[in-house]
């Protein structure tokens, strides 16, 4: 558990914007450095304009691919896949440390729905998951368009979405100290922007919640909608303000944050595969 950890320790308390990804088509992980060698070239070709570039020369930024095989919902996932650009300055001393710029992965986490039904030349990788500047992901995304035949989406979270993590994670046990749950609603009709934070103690936001779940280990969208009608009603009973009339746009919790525009940030490794499971399913639910 310990080597699993460390392996995916970097993807914690990070930003990480999401996108849905159609099947990629002809893509083996057998080709991985091949693949670092081809995305490499093309990044330079395109920092310079198009002018040609030789494949596997120096570059002034490196890419590489590699396998998160921990991250899987069953063995008939796909493992994740590690996109990582680096850069090492040219006064830099050969042997010195390589500057990160920015990381992608691909995932699916129990994506059995999508991948059982598709053909042997496809790869069912529907999540991808960005930290770094729009910039290389649109040319990294470009690539992998032009290379496998696949799109990529924007993956917004709905505020019905929201509400089921802000629910299925407050339900969840965490060993290490955790902050408030917070809730962020926008409210609409307004010439500026306003927002409402309702920020609820961890203990309180669990009490609720072992009131209202009937079968342990189980969510329906009933227990999801007295769990929040209880909030509501408890917020309207201190303000005045009836939240059932704004747009939930963020949800902060132990197990991670989630806010509408599609990023969200892992703080807890033990759950982060249920979490991806989750973000797998709508990703899915997005390309079919």
């Amino acid at each position: 558990e310990d080597a699993d950890s460390q392996r995916t320790a970097f993807l914690l308390r990070k930003q990480w914007s999401l996108y849905s990804v159609t099947p990629l088509y002809r893509f083996s992980e057998a080709h991985l450095r091949d693949y670092s060698r081809l995305l490499s070239a093309f990044i330079a070709a395109e920092k310079r304009k198009g002018l040609a570039v030789e494949i596997g020369g120096e570059l002034d930024i490196k890419v590489s691919l590699t396998c998160l095989p921990d991250l899987k919902g069953s063995d008939r996932d796909q493992a994740a896949i590690l996109v990582q650009l680096s850069s090492r300055s040219p006064a830099s001393p050969k042997n010195s440390e390589e500057k990160l710029l920015w990381s992608g992965w691909f995932c699916c986490v129990a994506g059995d729905e999508l991948s059982e039904n598709l053909p042997e030349a496809f790869t069912c990788l529907p999540l991808f998951l960005v930290n770094g500047a729009e910039s290389y992901t649109a040319i990294v995304g470009t690539w992998f368009q032009k290379t496998f035949d696949c799109c990529f989406r924007r993956l917004a979270l709905s505020p019905f979405n929201l509400s089921w993590m802000a629910v299925m994670w407050t339900g969840c046990k965490v060993d290490k100290p955790a902050s408030a749950t917070e809730l962020v609603f926008s409210v609409p009709h307004l010439p500026h922007p306003l927002h409402i934070s309702y920020a609820i103690h961890l203990e309180d936001a669990q009490a609720l919640w072992d009131t209202v779940q009937k079968t342990p280990g189980e969510l329906t969208q009933e227990e999801v909608d007295v769990f929040m009608d209880c909030l509501y009603s408890h917020f309207y009973r201190h303000f005045k303000i009836h939240l059932s009339a704004t747009k939930l746009v963020k949800v902060s919790t132990a197990v991670a944050s989630a806010h509408c525009d599609g990023i969200i940030k892992f703080h807890q490794s033990q759950y982060l595969t249920g979490v991806l499971m989750l973000l797998t399913e709508l990703a899915i639910s997005q390309i079919q």
